[in-house]
């Protein structure tokens, strides 16, 4: 189960920047997700890793040795792509039997690691079809099960769930993840679903503009975002803006553009300065004038209240503020209705606060 580096990568396609300084260790039998906005660099991340594209400068090792400049077949890593690249001539069965055949693997063992791939992505009774035959969503888990069987220890996948229906891709997630601890794979998975990273890797690397501004575990990318953007991006966040005016016990007040002091956890910005403050929306707490918990920290009233299954977002409009959004359980649908006063309160240490970015927040919540 190799290692993998990458060392300083930068490739550029004409004026576009798809690595600028790539840094990012993963270690053996990891499950890795990368997660970021289109354009970010995830695939070229991927191409470079298993050779299809070759970086200007910086160094990609696997288990120690430079590969940087090797052809794909002597890496040791396979990967599935978008566009899944099936023999169309082939079937089902002999798509996935293909690498075992070629690497001339025992028939049985080949035959055993076909049969177990297929039954994992649910096409085992379509064994004998060929692809014209299949939909997008099943030639997207014959190109996995032929990914899988591959031999191979490193599994590049890129977006490898994306064109399956919801209920499936759920399933997969977990199917996927325990199949390759099996295996003993190392494995890179680019994303664009928070939720199925977050559920998935055992780290996730946020790229963004070809750079990692975070790497750590589900939890720390979520619960300590380093940055503004990596706050929104990885979880839905109500976001504010004000100057810091203190530091009461250990936290950060800020005072926003209406007035209202906001609390957020501890930081060093000093007083005066500008900051961020970025809180989950599922750790916004709504209550109603009346409780004992009332305290008109910020007051609004209820915009919307959107139903989402188990969940329920309610947005609340707050002068000076905007909409500020909470997600609640769906038993407290019918507790808010359009019109409603509301307090929005948090605990202080759920909310990540940051000094404001150099280029601005605008420019440093934007997608592209």
């Amino acid at each position: 189960m190799p290692e993998i580096v990458l060392d300083d990568l930068c490739k550029k396609f004409g004026d576009t920047v798809a690595a600028d300084h790539l840094n990012l260790t993963i270690a053996e039998g990891e499950y890795v997700c990368i997660l970021g906005p289109t354009g970010a660099g995830k695939t070229t991340c991927m191409r470079m890793i298993c050779g299809l594209t070759h970086p200007e400068s910086g160094r990609v090792l696997l288990d120690g040795k430079d590969v940087t400049m090797d052809s794909p077949d002597s890496r040791n890593a396979t990967m599935l792509t978008q566009t899944y690249a099936l023999f169309p001539h082939l079937t089902v069965y002999n798509n996935v039997m293909f690498a075992p055949k070629t690497k001339g693997w025992p028939e049985a063992d080949a035959k055993q690691v076909v049969r177990s791939t297929l039954h994992m992505v649910h096409l085992e009774q379509k064994a004998d079809w060929i692809p014209a035959e299949l939909s997008g969503g099943q030639q997207q888990r014959i190109a996995l099960a032929r990914a899988l069987a591959s031999g191979s220890k490193v599994l590049l996948l890129d977006e490898p769930l994306r064109a399956l229906d919801a209920r499936l891709r759920i399933d997969l997630r977990k199917e996927l993840r325990s199949m390759a601890r099996e295996m003993g794979l190392t494995c890179i998975h680019v994303t664009h679903d928070q939720d199925e990273a977050l559920e998935m890797a055992d780290r996730i690397a946020i790229i963004r503009k070809g750079r990692i501004i975070q790497f750590g575990t589900p939890q720390e990318v979520f619960d300590n975002p380093v940055t503004p953007f990596v706050a929104n991006f990885v979880g839905r966040s109500n976001v504010f803006t004000g100057k810091v005016v203190g530091h009461p016990d250990g936290l950060t007040e800020v005072e926003a553009s209406n007035g209202a002091r906001l609390l957020a956890r501890g930081s060093d910005i000093p007083e005066g300065d500008e900051a961020v403050i970025a809180v989950k929306v599922g750790f916004t707490k709504l209550s109603r004038p009346g409780k004992e918990d009332w305290t008109g920290l910020i007051e609004g009233r209820v915009e919307r209240v959107l139903y989402e299954g188990v969940t329920i977002t309610v947005e609340v409009s707050v002068d000076g503020l905007g909409l500020i959004s909470s997600k609640l359980p769906n038993k407290r649908y019918e507790d808010y209705k359009p019109g409603d006063s509301v307090q929005i309160t948090w605990p202080a240490e759920k909310a990540a606060v940051f000094p404001m970015p150099e280029c601005g927040l605008e420019e440093e919540m934007r997608l592209d």
